[in-house]
């Protein structure tokens, strides 16, 4: 699956993230790489009013963000967005509560799942799955030193290096 997300309109939605939290983007974003890991899908998430020079799109590995400028909004961005999917568009899901967006999306035979019921998924989904979702802790003492044997085996270091 791939999903068009409103990502403040989602935001609200899930319980501990607030659009008052100068990281929300952020939090929304980590909370859906597990996620989108485990559902092994895709997204494509909208943010409104981007700060000057913010703007564009980033590439977070299953999650593209998008930054719309400020004086211009989401709604509309994402609209474009599935206009431009064409034929494609049916393998798509919207996320987002706003109806103008879920009319633009039928319209193109895009899924539509309300902001409310993809919060209660996702957070369903990451409790289910706890050993899944953690983040990444790093290497253990152990496997530092296989992995310097390893990458000392040869005794030599290349041209040019000096440690």
């Amino acid at each position: 699956m791939q999903y068009i997300i409103d990502g403040h309109n989602l935001i609200p939605k899930i319980p501990g993230l607030s659009l008052s939290d100068p990281e929300d983007e952020k939090q929304l974003i980590d909370l859906l790489i597990p996620f989108l890991r485990l559902t092994r899908s895709r997204a494509r998430v909208f943010f409104d009013h981007a700060a000057e020079g913010q703007s564009g799109e980033r590439n977070m590995g299953l999650v593209k963000a998008v930054f719309v400028p400020a004086g211009q909004n989401a709604d509309a961005a994402i609209v474009a967005h599935i206009h431009s999917l064409g034929g494609e568009a049916r393998n798509y899901c919207l996320v987002s509560s706003d109806r103008m967006i879920h009319a633009a999306a039928r319209a193109r035979y895009v899924q539509v799942i309300k902001s409310e019921a993809f919060a209660d998924k996702l957070m369903e989904t990451l409790a289910e799955n706890p050993e899944k979702t953690q983040a990444f802790e790093g290497l253990t003492v152990g496997e530092i030193e296989e992995w310097e044997a390893l990458f000392n085996q040869y005794g030599t270091t290349p041209d040019g290096y000096s440690p």
